[in-house]
């Protein structure tokens, strides 16, 4: 019978979990989603919906979105870094995976339901625009996968 040797937990030599940029990731990522929400439920108009909150966020209609998903991925990205939990060890798995497969549920969504996209959020804002999201989606998954050892 084979002895089981035990490896000594050495916490010294790893890194911090919580980085500056860490936290600046998870920031960018949390006010692009806080974005495109508020925009949706709180100032965008629909067929029965008046104009609510800052004008300068109404004035910019669909360009909400674009600022949205891009402080999203910008936040996505900058958690590649390896002085991040997702940019060392499995977590470039994880980050390139996850990417790769929420680019293809998004597109698979989209062309699921492209006939009526009314009853699903966002999706029925950004028309043809949802591959944009999709693809964007896949890209930042190469950018995980450019860490990959």
């Amino acid at each position: 019978m084979a002895k089981l040797k035990l490896r000594s937990l050495d916490l010294g030599d790893r890194e911090p979990i919580f980085t500056i940029r860490f936290l600046l990731s998870l920031l960018l990522m949390a006010v692009g989603i806080a974005w495109i929400v508020y925009y949706y439920t709180g100032v965008r108009t629909g067929l029965h919906l008046a104009a609510k909150g800052p004008s300068f966020l109404q004035d910019l209609v669909g360009w909400n979105y674009l600022i949205g998903f891009v402080v999203f991925f910008l936040g996505l990205i900058l958690a590649a870094h390896p002085s991040t939990p997702l940019g060392r060890g499995r977590g470039v798995v994880v980050g390139m995976l996850g990417c790769f497969l929420l680019g293809l549920a998004w597109i698979c969504v989209f062309y699921i339901f492209s006939d009526d996209l009314s009853p699903i959020w966002v999706f029925n804002d950004l028309g043809q625009k949802n591959l944009l999201v999709g693809i964007a989606f896949m890209a930042v998954g190469f950018v995980y996968a450019t860490r990959w050892e």
